[in-house]
């Protein structure tokens, strides 16, 4: 029988703490709150990533006089149409200069509207009405104002300053005044935010060493604007780019402004060439990636670092 010396037992070790599953997972940001992220990406599913999966598997099952001759029949049948082929030109003729202009114009009367000044909400108001509008009502109103016996043409005749009227419809321009009237709206919102994001002590203190206007912003705010014109002349140039109402009811639909997203729609829904159309489709969207690429990758090299401002 064994003696007992009186020694306390040896206390047992303490169980490791472990934390509860959602507390480990809400240190590394994973909470509740990232449910409500579901409903945006259910629609981001349904309404872009499953058409497009779907188009871009349509578009390697060539119909009609394309089957039987290879998956990429159909985008061949686009490339060897000459006319086909040429929209892409035509489309990046309207779709360029129209995001050009509208980041051009956006970017004066953004600096200017800064300021404050007697007027300048209801000239922001003005300035941001064509959103409402939508392309159908803007190329209609352009119909009635820049048509041969609408309001532009008579003023002109009624001053003297033509002997007929001027041909602003049914061609490049129409389509081209078109675009700017819709999307300038986007550009100048987009670059007022960027402005307003740009302290105004940064051009105050240029000024207190002796550099003007032109000098501030040359130097100061237009280097610190630039990444954000970058972002906002791809948004411009994306809504110019899938240009179709304007381009049908303003422009000349099967001459020069025969632009890509036309020749898209007329293969699927007047020839029911499905797969070609959604191979145009294809064609069409790699080429806006193309040029968000480019402008991505040179706003990569800018200053993209806090500016100090509230936008």
């Amino acid at each position: 029988m064994s003696t007992l010396t009186g020694t306390p037992a040896p206390a047992a070790a303490p169980a490791p703490d472990r934390t509860a599953l959602r507390h480990r997972l809400a240190e590394r940001g994973v909470d509740r709150t990232l449910l409500l992220l579901l409903p945006g990406l259910v629609a981001v599913i349904a309404l872009f990533l499953y058409p497009f999966i779907y188009g871009l598997g349509l578009s390697f099952q060539p119909q009609g006089a394309n089957a039987g001759h290879g998956v990429f029949a159909s985008y061949r049948a686009f490339f060897s149409d000459r006319f086909a082929r040429g929209s892409i030109g035509t489309t990046f003729d309207l779709a360029l200069p129209a995001a050009l202009l509208n980041v051009g114009f956006a970017v004066p009367i953004s600096y200017r509207m800064r300021a404050q000044f007697r007027g300048k909400r209801l000239l922001l108001t003005i300035l941001v009405v064509p959103i409402t509008l939508g392309t159908v009502l803007t190329a209609e109103g352009i119909l009635e104002y820049f048509g041969p016996v609408g309001w532009f043409n008579s003023t002109l005749e009624w001053l003297h300053l033509t002997d007929g009227p001027v041909t602003l419809v049914d061609n490049y321009w129409g389509v081209l005044l078109s675009l700017i009237i819709s999307g300038f709206p986007f550009a100048f919102l987009l670059t007022h935010s960027y402005l307003s994001g740009i302290h105004p002590s940064l051009e105050k203190a240029a000024a207190t060493l002796g550099a003007g206007w032109w000098q501030r912003f040359r130097h100061v705010t237009f280097p610190l604007l630039l990444p954000g014109l970058l972002t906002t002349f791809c948004l411009t140039f994306v809504l110019a780019f899938t240009v179709f109402p304007s381009a049908m009811m303003v422009g000349d639909p099967d001459g020069r402004t025969h632009v890509i997203s036309i020749e898209a729609y007329e293969q699927a829904l007047q020839k029911f060439n499905y797969s070609q159309g959604c191979a145009i489709a294809m064609v069409m969207t790699a080429l806006m990636f193309a040029v968000i690429g480019v402008a991505m990758a040179l706003r990569s090299r800018l200053y993209t670092g806090s500016t100090g401002g509230k936008g």
